[in-house]
């Protein structure tokens, strides 16, 4: 298998990426999930991104009793680590993969990040844009 491909104008290798599901758990006793953003790691390309987006109406048909501001507020946190700057707070000194491992440990609240899965890919963003397409909308 080639490991090579033309990406604007020149060959670029294939890089192997860790992503992550965010997932939105109104009812943690429940168990009951829908999948809410993807978070993306690459450490070639020092790239650590996410993606959201709520649907609103399948998390009320859940939980119609769900915060839907608090959620928006978490995804819109989980975005702002990942863009580092004052956006990520205390975790802009930190580098990619830190904010990462950060993101994805295990956490009881309404959003949980799922398991880490592994993929190549040459464009970590466009990655990120196409698992969002592919497992969330």
């Amino acid at each position: 298998m080639n490991d090579r491909h033309i990406i604007r104008g020149g060959p670029r290798e294939r890089q192997v990426y860790e992503y992550a599901l965010l997932r939105v758990v109104p009812r943690v006793e429940r168990g009951e999930c829908i999948n809410a953003g993807v978070l993306v790691y690459c450490r070639a390309e020092a790239y650590v991104g996410a993606r959201t987006h709520l649907d609103e109406a399948r998390l009320l048909a859940l939980d119609p009793q769900a915060d839907v501001a608090g959620v928006r507020a978490a995804l819109r946190a989980v975005e702002g680590v990942c863009a580092g700057g004052t956006a990520a707070g205390q975790a802009a000194a930190d580098d990619p993969g830190r904010r990462f491992r950060w993101l994805v440990a295990p956490r009881s609240t309404i959003v949980q990040p799922g398991p880490v899965h592994t993929g190549l890919t040459t464009d970590p963003a466009a990655e990120t844009e196409r698992l969002l397409d592919l497992l969330v909308r």
